[in-house]
C-alpha cells in the first residue's frame, strides 16, 4: 500500500498502445496540440483556466466515449461544459498535467516543458500515461471535487479496490470487501446523521474512485440507473479494454 508506483508488486501497469478511449489521455492530447501549435504555449483565460475554444474542443470528444452511452444530459455532465469550471473531466486532466509536471500556468499562459514537448513529438501521447496515472493515484487530492464532511483519504487503498472490482465487477462487493480488509479505515469518517460508515464509504468510493477516477480514465462504465440517490441497487461495472490492457494482478 506504502509502495512509491513504480515499485508495486504482484501487479504489472503497462500503457495500451490504443489510448482514444480514455478522457483524461485525449483531453491531454487537446492541450498539448494547441500548444504544440504555438510554440509550446497557448493563452489561459483571466482566470488562469483553460480557453474556452480548447474547452469546445474537449466537449466535441464525448460520443466517442464508451461513457456517452450515459451521459444523455449535457446540463450535468461530468464531459461536457461551457468552461472549465463546469466540465469537471477537463479540470480533472488539466490538475494532473501539472501535477506530473507537463504543463504550467506562467504569466497568463499555459506552458509545455520543454522536455514533455520533445516526447510528445517522439513517443505521442503514450509518453505520458504513466506519469499521469501515477499523478492521478499519488498527489492529486480525491475529495478536491466533492462536498462531503470528511478528509479520508482512500488513495493508499485504489490498488486493492481496483483488484478486487477487476475480478468480480461488483461495486457493492467491493466495498465490502473494503471494510473486512480494512476496519480501521471506518473509524475516519465523521460521525452522519443519516449514514453509517459503511454507507458513507461506499459513497465515497463511488464518487472518487469510480466516477471520478475510473470513469474518467476510460477503464469502466457504470450504468447510472444501477443506482438511486446515493444507495447502489446492482452496483455492476462494465470493464472496458483499456482496464485489462493496463492492469495484471498476478495474484488471486
Amino acid at each position: 500500500m506504502n509502495a512509491p508506483f513504480n515499485d508495486l508488486e504482484l501487479v504489472t501497469i503497462r500503457t495500451p498502445d490504443d489510448l482514444s478511449g480514455s478522457p483524461v489521455m485525449r483531453y491531454l492530447a487537446l492541450m498539448l496540440d494547441e500548444a504544440m501549435q504555438q510554440d509550446g504555449s497557448f493563452k489561459a483565460t483571466a482566470k488562469g483556466n483553460l480557453p474556452g475554444k480548447l474547452v469546445k474542443k474537449a466537449s466535441e470528444l464525448l460520443p466517442g466515449f464508451a461513457v456517452a452511452e450515459f451521459e444523455t444530459e449535457p446540463s450535468i455532465s461530468a464531459y461536457v461544459g461551457s468552461n472549465e469550471d463546469n466540465f469537471n473531466a477537463l479540470r480533472y486532466t488539466r490538475m494532473l498535467a501539472d501535477l506530473a509536471g507537463i504543463i504550467y500556468l506562467r504569466k497568463g499562459r499555459f506552458h509545455i516543458k520543454k522536455a514533455a514537448q520533445k516526447q510528445y513529438q517522439i513517443h505521442g501521447i503514450n509518453a505520458f500515461f504513466l506519469p499521469m496515472l501515477e499523478a492521478a493515484t499519488t498527489q492529486f487530492i480525491w475529495n478536491y471535487m466533492d462536498g462531503f464532511d470528511d478528509d479520508v483519504d482512500l488513495r493508499p487503498f485504489w490498488l486493492f479496490m481496483l483488484w478486487r472490482l477487476q475480478s468480480h465487477d461488483s461495486i457493492e462487493q467491493m466495498i465490502e470487501e473494503v471494510c473486512v480488509a480494512f476496519p480501521m479505515l471506518l473509524r475516519q469518517f465523521p460521525p452522519h446523521e443519516y449514514y453509517t460508515p459503511e454507507k458513507y464509504l461506499g459513497i465515497c468510493i463511488k464518487a472518487r474512485f469510480i466516477k471520478r477516477f475510473l470513469e474518467f480514465w476510460g477503464f469502466i462504465t457504470i450504468n447510472p440507473r444501477g443506482f438511486s440517490g446515493n444507495e447502489p441497487l446492482s452496483g455492476k461495472v462494465s470493464k472496458q479494454p483499456l482496464l485489462t490492457q493496463t492492469f495484471h494482478f498476478m495474484v488471486k
